[in-house]
């Protein structure tokens, strides 16, 4: 049997991360440090994001994040964003690189809407609109907010589309930064 590729050097191709219904997104210092695809959603309940995720964040250190999407069966053109969790230094930059980078990926799954539930409280309604997000469903216990492309896509940072593709097609270390 052979040994599972080493996590560092491991870079799926374009067209199995397009065909990849679930996933992860893990952004350092404002640069991309890897698209997963992963068998299962990364599914998770309110109690656990009030509780595991405030210790994770309290306890991890660095400029790093990590996104979890999914894309459900039923529903091919949407893509939600399941959880996204960061270290206690994570910058403002690492963040918007991690949302470019799944805003590319919307594209080249030719998705109509990104979905998400904010339950933080750091995270404004008024930043979300600035970065194109608007509030969808409103509901007294969630905030939930759509990004709604339905084939119109923000112009691309031409830096996040080289950055992905460069990332998934050569093996070399070099990366380039998602945010100026």
């Amino acid at each position: 049997m052979p040994a599972p590729p080493d996590a560092a050097h491991y870079r799926p191709s374009p067209a199995r991360l397009r065909r990849a219904r679930c996933g992860m997104i893990e952004v350092a210092a404002g640069r991309l440090v890897s698209v997963r695809p992963r068998l299962f959603a990364r599914r998770v309940s309110q109690l656990e994001v009030s509780l595991w995720g405030r210790l994770a964040h309290r306890l991890r250190t660095g400029d790093r994040c990590w996104l979890y999407y999914r894309q459900p069966r039923r529903l091919r053109q949407f893509l939600i964003v399941d959880y996204a969790l960061s270290a206690q230094g994570t910058s403002l930059a690492t963040i918007r690189g991690a949302l470019g980078a799944l805003d590319e990926l919307a594209r080249w799954k030719r998705c109509d809407a990104i979905l998400c539930d904010v339950t933080t409280a750091r995270i404004s309604d008024r930043l979300l609109a600035r970065w194109g997000w608007q509030a969808h469903a409103p509901s007294p216990w969630h905030r939930h907010f759509i990004k709604r492309f339905y084939g119109q896509y923000p112009a691309t940072d031409t830096l996040a589309g080289a950055m992905l593709a460069r990332e998934l097609a050569s093996p070399s270390d070099a990366r380039l930064a998602l945010c100026r």
